[in-house]
């Protein structure tokens, strides 16, 4: 493949959206026809439990870094073209594990898929260095806040000590009336400004509800922004779902004329929306009942 694979989603702080960017980032490019596997390689922390349904004795990373299962067996598909590797919860199942044993995972899954985006685990330890120098490229995800692009800089420097390389930085949590420029916070790490992801509440929502916010959500402005930014990375067109808003509004416009007293727009919505919601999940049970 002529283009970069392996991806690292680093952070230098949690909460900031990390692997809220990973999980979309990687459906849109899903969404989009490429082939995607999504690597929880913050070993201590079960990042991806929300997308993926578990059992307490279903198969995770922790038993593939211990020895006791193969990639195949930790693998989940979260809806069409895209996977996950979820880590385990258990710290008796994370004493046991390798990290290094991530080497052979990701050459593993760099042959079978177009990407592959391990969400790195925040801090300072092995198994957090160890994802930087892997991956092909690392993008930095942090928020406008000083403190969290303060601890990016310190993960541009851990990547540069792994032997790796920045692709650029993600900002998360944006606002339009917000007076922070985000090229100046990009500019000071010396990195490329590769997106930015507009506040929205939807965002919070769709990791309550396990599922991807460009499937919760697809319409809303974060949803299009993570859109853009695939189609950014992987130079190819993303599907974009938002509608013109005058057409919107003429299309709003006819329907009203035309609809009688019974109908209900927002009934249809919710209508919608729960029936994205039963998709996906029937596609977590169905990857559950693979494996």
């Amino acid at each position: 493949m002529s283009h970069e694979t392996v991806y690292a989603i680093a952070s230098g702080k949690g909460g900031v959206g990390k692997t809220t960017t990973t999980v979309n980032l990687g459906t849109a490019l899903a969404q989009a026809g490429e082939r995607v596997a999504i690597v929880d390689a913050d070993l201590g922390m079960a990042n991806l439990a929300g997308f993926v349904s578990l059992t307490p004795d279903s198969t995770t990373l922790h038993d593939v870094l211990s020895g006791d299962a193969s990639i195949d067996d930790a693998t989940y598909r979260i809806t069409d073209n895209i996977v996950a590797v979820p880590s385990g919860t258990s710290l008796d199942e994370y004493a046991d594990t390798s990290p290094e044993g991530l080497r052979e995972v990701v050459a593993d899954l760099r042959e079978r898929f177009d990407y592959v985006f391990l969400d790195v685990g925040a801090g300072v330890s092995h198994e957090t260095v160890l994802p930087l120098g892997l991956a092909d490229a690392v993008v930095l995800v942090s928020t406008p806040e000083p403190a969290a692009v303060h601890d990016s800089k310190k993960t541009l420097e851990l990547t540069e000590r792994a032997g790796g390389e920045v692709s650029g930085l993600v900002v998360t949590r944006t606002r339009p009336d917000s007076d922070v420029s985000y090229e100046e916070i990009a500019a000071r790490l010396e990195t490329p400004l590769l997106a930015t992801i507009p506040d929205d509440p939807a965002a919070r929502e769709s990791v309550y509800a396990g599922t991807p916010l460009v499937v919760y959500e697809p319409d809303g402005p974060a949803a299009g922004a993570y859109r853009q930014f695939a189609a950014d990375l992987a130079g190819i067109a993303v599907a974009d779902t938002t509608v013109d808003a005058d057409a919107a509004a003429e299309s709003e416009a006819a329907a009203a004329d035309s609809a009688d007293s019974s109908d209900d727009p927002t009934d249809e919505e919710s209508t919608e929306r729960e029936a994205a919601h039963d998709d996906v999940s029937s596609a977590i049970t169905e990857a559950e009942s693979d494996t």
